[in-house]
C-alpha cells in the first residue's frame, strides 16, 4: 500500500509573509477569490453602514470591514463584515467578534457554509449571518450552548441582535433596495 503524503501545514508566521489574499484554516492555506464583485461590495458596504448607524448610541461596539482575525497560530480568516464589542489589544484581532456577516458568492459558498460555519461556532462567534445576494436572503444563526441554531431566513424583515453590550436592529429589506 502506498503511503499518502501528509498535507503541508502552515502557521501565522508563514501567512504574514505571503503575497496576495489568503486565509489559513487549521494550517491549510486557502486562496481567496479575486476581489469581490461589484454587487458583493455594495452589499457588504450596506451591511457595514447599517450596523455602524445602529451603534450610534453604543460606545462599546465597533463594525469592521474585511479585516483579518487571527484565531490561532494556524488560523487566520477575513470575513466580509464583523462587529466587535471589545477593545482590541494592539493592531490585530485575536478574539472572536460577536457578529459576522459573510456575503456568499459561488466561489466562497462551500467555505462560508461549512468550513467557516464550524470554525466560527468553535471560536464562540455569537451570531453568524450568511447573505445570499442572488436570492435577496440572509440566513441568521445564533450560538446556543456551543452550537449554531438557525433563527430564520430574512428577506424584508427586521431582526434584533442581542449582543453582550448592546442591542441592534437590522432591517434586511434595506440591504436589497437598489439592487442591480
Amino acid at each position: 500500500m502506498t503511503a499518502q503524503p501528509l498535507p503541508e501545514l502552515y502557521t501565522l508566521e508563514d501567512y504574514r509573509l505571503w503575497e496576495g489574499d489568503w486565509e489559513l484554516i487549521h494550517g491549510m492555506p486557502l486562496a481567496m477569490a479575486p476581489s469581490p464583485a461589484l454587487q458583493h461590495q455594495r452589499l457588504g458596504m450596506r451591511i457595514a453602514r447599517q450596523l455602524d448607524e445602529s451603534l450610534d448610541d453604543c460606545p462599546h461596539c465597533e463594525v469592521l470591514y474585511e479585516i483579518d482575525i487571527e484565531f490561532a497560530q494556524d488560523t487566520v480568516v477575513r470575513p466580509d463584515v464583523i462587529l466587535i464589542c471589545y477593545e482590541p489589544e494592539g493592531e490585530r484581532l485575536t478574539r472572536a467578534p460577536e457578529l459576522i456577516f459573510e456575503v456568499i458568492s459561488p466561489a466562497t459558498a462551500r467555505r462560508d457554509e461549512l468550513t467557516k460555519f464550524q470554525l466560527y461556532r468553535d471560536e464562540g462567534v455569537s451570531w453568524y449571518v450568511l447573505v445570499y445576494p442572488s436570492a435577496a436572503k440572509a440566513k441568521v444563526y445564533r450560538l446556543v450552548e456551543g452550537d449554531y441554531r438557525k433563527v430564520g431566513d430574512f428577506h424584508d424583515e427586521r431582526h434584533t441582535f442581542a449582543l453582550s453590550r448592546c442591542t441592534i436592529d437590522v432591517d434586511f429589506g434595506r440591504l436589497w433596495r437598489g439592487r442591480r
